[in-house]
């Protein structure tokens, strides 16, 4: 190589070094809410703008009994998910082993326990407990406005042996203060038919945060700092704010098997006002949904225990998915920073039904 070419070979290659790096950070800027699967350690990191936002996580039977988000936060980086058991926090309930971020499952499903399922399980509740177990990442796509990550799991019975196939497609959002999964999950059956009898616990559900569960004065027991149980003969209520909110207009633990379109959770979280609106979709089955809301941080929608939530008013649904049906259920979770009035409720509802 001459010395004349050799400093037009430097400004060429740096001038393609530059270019590929101009690349490569517009592809980043363009997919903004990024998936990264971290395959040792079983579990689909969600960011937003580099923030992170939730994480698929399936670490197996032996230490979770079904694959869940967790934990969740909000633009501002708030945990509007309870810590407990996974990654304990000072102050928190250590009731429901089972209610681990936001989860989909049932209570009976062929007599199998799902719900209550767990490492720690409960002497009151007498199984026969199934599992639901990760099976597959099928597709990951990270995007500018949104990312898709589409997941398989078999719901296994007392003798793990497969009752239902689970694909879901998870999609992730997030603009400015607001953050949004939709969860659309569609179960099959294989060579028999499932009864889900109708059973409060259920189906879709977020165990939030300490700030955002209800007041109250009744004796409980908490974490401390070192992750220790510690009986508290009364609850301190300074920080507790949370409230529900329903479409219906009813409010607070009222909510408790009301039927609603949606329901927003409202609540202050180290300092961030806080919204947790989860919708139902028109779709799905029992629409509008009953609502398996507690005061003390369970959020759930179960559409399909009417007998249960009206003290046998309305018949028992115990939905049958024949031999080789399938059936669909789709949510959405907004979740916001700062005030949300019933405007931008209703706005948000209407963008989930695409009106």
């Amino acid at each position: 190589m001459t010395k004349t070419a050799f400093p037009f070979f430097i400004k060429t290659n740096m001038k393609k070094i530059i270019i590929l790096s101009l690349l490569s950070l517009s592809a980043f800027a363009q997919n903004r809410i990024q998936l990264k699967h971290d395959e040792a350690g079983k579990r689909v990191e969600v960011t937003v703008d580099g923030k992170p936002f939730t994480a698929y996580i399936y670490p197996g039977p032996a230490e979770l009994k079904k694959p869940v988000l967790f934990p969740i936060q909000t633009a501002s980086g708030n945990f509007i998910t309870r810590g407990w058991p996974m990654n304990p926090r000072p102050g928190e309930r250590i009731d429901h082993p089972h209610h681990v971020g936001m989860w989909f499952n049932y209570g009976n499903a062929n007599g199998h326990d799902f719900w209550n399922n767990s490492t720690d399980i409960d002497k009151s509740h007498g199984g026969p407990f199934g599992t639901v177990v990760h099976t597959g990442v099928q597709s990951m796509k990270s995007g500018k406005d949104k990312a898709e990550l589409v997941v398989t799991a078999a719901w296994l019975d007392k003798d793990d042996k497969p009752m239902l196939r689970e694909r879901t497609t998870f999609v992730f959002r997030g603009e400015g203060s607001q953050r949004t999964i939709d969860r659309i999950t569609t179960l099959t059956t294989l060579d028999k038919e499932v009864v889900f009898k109708d059973n409060k616990e259920g189906m879709v559900a977020i165990r939030v945060a300490r700030e955002l569960e209800h007041p109250s004065n009744k004796p409980e027991v908490f974490t401390d700092a070192n992750g220790v149980a510690t009986k508290v003969p009364a609850m301190a209520s300074a920080g507790i704010t949370g409230k529900y909110h329903s479409s219906e207009g009813v409010e607070g633990e009222a909510v408790w098997g009301k039927r609603a379109k949606w329901m927003n959770l409202t609540g202050i979280v180290n300092g961030e006002n806080v919204s947790v609106l989860m919708l139902d979709h028109p779709q799905n089955v029992g629409y509008p949904t009953y609502w398996h809301s507690r005061g003390y941080g369970l959020y759930a929608a179960n559409p399909l225990a009417p007998a249960v939530f009206t003290n046998n008013k309305e018949a028992a649904m115990n939905y049958t998915l024949g031999a080789g049906k399938s059936v669909t259920f789709q949510y959405r979770v907004v979740i916001t920073s700062g005030a949300i009035d019933a405007d931008r409720v209703d706005e948000q509802n209407r963008a989930f039904l695409g009106k």
